[in-house]
């Protein structure tokens, strides 16, 4: 089946949109459980330090909601591509000033206060970045092949993953500790403002989507209020499709490198190259399992990557206790198989949850609020664990284990009320 010049402008602007959010979003990441605890929190000790450090980083992900409210009212209300071209900007700017932010040598216990205000600021973005890049891609696309196209949105978590790594594996692997410190890791931020720069090009070449452009008149009820009103069940079955697969990757990412490099005495050049192999995984099996979303069914789909996801909670674990760089990388592998399987098709099976005049709000929501607990509390959780359980990873894994079954549970719920809703529809039919 051909596809369209704009379909592939859409597609590349989806992308490459996600694609700039996630890189400057994970360069907080990794820089936060690699050297933030030491310019920042010089005072505390290396698990407190990095706990602080997940501390700040984790205020992106609590604002997360907040943009999904905020940009998804403006998506809904005036366009998704509006909306779309300030969450980049926003991201952008905020990014390059982080670059920017003294340390607390310079000045004080200011330093992390700017810290969490500019990632207050790109939580906010990133919660409205991604419903409407997913709707950009679903809702241009025909209707055979939106879970293919919607994967497009997707991509840009493994390539921001593997930019941002890479930039930090470069710098690690060419400048010494203290030249890393003083400015090394201050280069990802500011680089970030050229392709924000080159997103922004691209996205303002893009249509209106079909489906906003054909929805009901916007009445004078605020989006939110209509979702919650009207969508709250679908808005939960849509966060725990996300949640189980959120959980593990940020397990096996942001809280593998701390983990390994704090407790298991790993260097950070091992740790990174786990990194690489989740972004490399996720990157490409992404459109297989989209393929598959389209052939088999999503649910399926998402049923297979959780039930995998469920049983591999714990024998990463064993495996990063080897000290093996080839092992550490086969943990982080394999449980990216099962992440990249439910996220792959999430993007087309939460979309069709909600009707088009609250879907940029609804999707938002569901995504961000998965993405809250799972990528903001479960690192939170994960570190402090380490603490009360002598460093033992048991809790990490269970909580994973718990969130995969979750997915399982609200996958269920939706296959129900498809069911029940696709009734009423075969009787008219029959009439």
């Amino acid at each position: 089946m051909t596809t369209s010049p704009q379909m592939r402008r859409v597609a590349l602007a989806s992308a490459l949109g996600t694609s700039i959010e996630w890189y400057d979003f994970f360069i907080y990441t990794t820089a936060s459980a690699l050297v933030f605890n030491q310019l920042f929190f010089p005072t505390l000790s290396p698990v407190a330090g990095v706990l602080s450090a997940f501390a700040t980083y984790a205020v992106g992900y609590i604002a997360r909601p907040l943009g999904a409210v905020v940009f998804g009212h403006f998506g809904d209300r005036i366009g998704r591509k509006k909306s779309l071209v300030w969450t980049l900007l926003m991201m952008g700017i905020a990014t390059f000033l982080v670059g920017l932010v003294p340390t607390h040598a310079s000045i004080g216990n200011l330093a992390p206060l700017l810290l969490v205000v500019l990632r207050f600021v790109q939580g906010m973005a990133v919660g409205g970045e991604w419903g409407g890049a997913a709707l950009l891609s679903v809702e241009h696309a025909p209707r055979e092949r939106r879970t293919f196209f919607g994967a497009f949105a997707q991509i840009g978590s493994p390539v921001g993953l593997l930019l941002a790594t890479s930039m930090f594996a470069v710098l690690n692997g060419t400048l010494s500790a203290e030249q890393f410190a003083a400015w090394g890791w201050r280069l990802p931020f500011l680089i970030s403002i050229v392709l924000v720069v080159v997103g922004f090009v691209v996205r303002m070449k893009v249509a209106e989507t079909p489906d906003f452009e054909q929805s009901a008149p916007r009445s004078d009820v605020l989006p939110i209020v209509q979702c919650l009103r009207t969508s709250w069940r679908q808005i939960v079955v849509g966060l725990g499709i996300f949640v189980g697969g959120f959980a593990a990757y940020y397990v096996l990412t942001t809280f593998m490198l701390a983990y390994t490099t704090t407790q298991l005495g790993l260097s950070r050049s091992t740790a990174l190259a786990g990194q690489i192999v989740a972004a490399v995984v996720e990157a490409a099996l992404m459109f297989v399992f989209a393929s598959m979303g389209d052939r088999y069914g999503k649910g399926k789909v998402i049923a297979w990557g959780a039930v995998a996801g469920l049983l591999w909670a714990v024998p990463p674990f064993w495996l990063f206790g080897t000290g093996s760089a080839l092992w550490l990388c086969v943990g982080v592998g394999v449980g990216l198989v099962g992440v990249t399987a439910t996220y792959s098709v999430g993007a087309a099976y939460v979309a069709q949850l909600f009707a088009p005049r609250v879907r940029y709000t609804g999707m938002s929501l569901s995504y961000q609020l998965a993405g809250a607990i799972g990528g903001g509390l479960v690192p939170l959780f994960s570190t402090a664990s380490l603490g009360w359980s002598g460093g033992h990873y048991w809790p990490v894994a269970l909580v994973t284990a718990v969130f995969y079954a979750f997915t399982l549970i609200c996958l269920r719920i939706g296959r129900a009320r498809e069911q029940a809703a696709a009734i009423p529809a075969a009787q008219a039919a029959a009439l």
